[in-house]
């Protein structure tokens, strides 16, 4: 819920970007008619709010401040950035203990001091590193791309450093994921609107504030990125995409009914756009498979993954997680259904322990995913173990009740019990 109040901002006002909402009352912003300070650019919903703000809320106090350091966007960004480090470097202390950066051989980093993290997939001694060393490679290794002109192709697996362990080949994930994305946000904030660079690191960003429950943070900047993208004019694709994480956070709010007609539209879109055999479209498939599920929708899920799941061993293979999580959705769909039966238990459980398997070996334990997973094999494993016992009780009780019934018949033959 937002502070419509015109005091001091709300805490939400402060956490959320500036570049949707008014910094004072957390007022939706208009995209390019906002009232903005005319020396550090701090946008608001209207004069009011400007002038409580330099009088009452400390902006005469930081505007010049916030004008050396960009801007307010990119001030904000700064900001944002040194704390979820912090936040993440603090979370990860316990397990990089002892341990250095894989890129700079150091435990603290020589300039800003921060301490390692690992949220990758990577086990063992790898992966320990400082956020700020995989800010510089992928910030230098995007650039060699621009300043060479590779192309697309070429500057697709450099972006995915943003986000993506060099080590595992697997995603960040957690406060590491929320901290890198906010590195990217900061690192292209000051290109212009239209700036491609921009726009992905804006859909970064809302990923990685989902990724530690930042929800209606990641909402907010979700929405902003959509509408953007709209009044820009985009290729379908991306404006695809945007909606399809749009709809996660719908989801993760509550709102699964605006996140599943998002999620079909998204899928439908896919299809046409893409076809079947496309990653994005299997994407959109599994998120509508999801979203069926969680309204009980199974038969319609089962419908959609038993079509799909063909198509994804055929094309991303059995290690990849998105097809196990289809997996782990097509189990829960088998299981949650009132009338399931016990061929339908042992196929969840059968899917999910092999599903299991594959996560711990490709993913490690500390991947979320694993944890989910291994949390659905032990609610279908009990499920099975209670619909069991019950078949076997009611098989028991009816197998009694024809023992009594057949001793309570007349005897047909009474001779035949003299002659014994």
């Amino acid at each position: 819920m937002r502070d419509g109040s015109r005091g001091s901002p709300s805490l939400k006002a402060r956490l959320i970007m500036i570049l949707t909402q008014c910094p004072v009352c957390a007022a939706e912003l208009p995209p390019l008619s906002a009232k903005q300070c005319s020396r550090c650019k701090t946008r608001y919903c209207g004069a009011a709010c400007q002038k409580q703000h330099w009088e009452a809320g400390g902006h005469d106090k930081l505007c010049k401040l916030i004008k050396r350091g960009g801007g307010a966007e990119q001030y904000h960004a700064d900001t944002k950035y040194s704390e979820a480090v912090a936040v993440a470097a603090e979370a990860c202390a316990e397990d990089t203990k002892g341990q250095t950066c894989y890129i700079c051989t150091q435990a603290l980093h020589w300039k800003t001091k921060e301490g390692l993290v690992r949220g990758c997939s990577c086990r063992g001694t790898a992966g320990f590193v400082h956020v700020s060393c995989l800010t510089e490679q992928a910030k230098i290794l995007v650039v060699e791309a621009e300043e060479n002109h590779l192309g697309a192709e070429a500057l697709q697996p450099r972006w995915d450093r943003w986000n993506t362990c060099s080590l595992c080949g697997q995603g960040y994930h957690g406060v590491v994921a929320c901290a890198l994305s906010w590195a990217c946000w900061k690192t292209y904030v000051g290109r212009p609107e239209t700036d491609m660079l921009r726009i992905s690191a804006m859909g970064l960003l809302g990923n990685g504030l989902y990724e530690p429950g930042h929800y209606e943070d990641a909402l907010s900047v979700q929405e902003a990125e959509l509408a953007m993208k709209r009044r820009i004019g985009v290729p379908e694709g991306s404006i695809l995409a945007a909606q399809n994480n749009l709809a996660i956070s719908y989801d993760a709010l509550g709102r699964l009914e605006e996140g599943l007609r998002m999620k079909q539209d998204v899928y439908s879109g896919r299809l046409k756009l893409n076809g079947i055999e496309n990653k994005n479209t299997l994407l959109a498939a599994g998120n509508y498979a999801i979203s069926l599920v969680s309204l009980q929708r199974f038969e319609d899920a089962k419908l959609v993954l038993r079509k799909i799941l063909p198509v994804a061993q055929r094309v991303l293979g059995e290690n990849d997680i998105l097809r196990l999580r289809m997996r782990k959705t097509l189990a829960t769909a088998l299981i949650a259904e009132e009338s399931a039966t016990l061929t339908d238990l042992r196929e969840a459980v059968t899917t999910l322990e092999d599903t299991t398997r594959i996560a711990r070996r490709v993913l490690g334990g500390a991947q979320p995913f694993v944890a989910e997973v291994e949390l659905a094999l032990r609610n279908s494993r009990a499920a099975l173990g209670d619909a069991v016992a019950i078949d076997d009780f009611r098989e028991a009780m009816s197998a009694m009740s024809r023992v009594e019934i057949r001793q309570g018949l007349p005897d047909a033959c009474p001779a035949a019990r003299t002659l014994s």
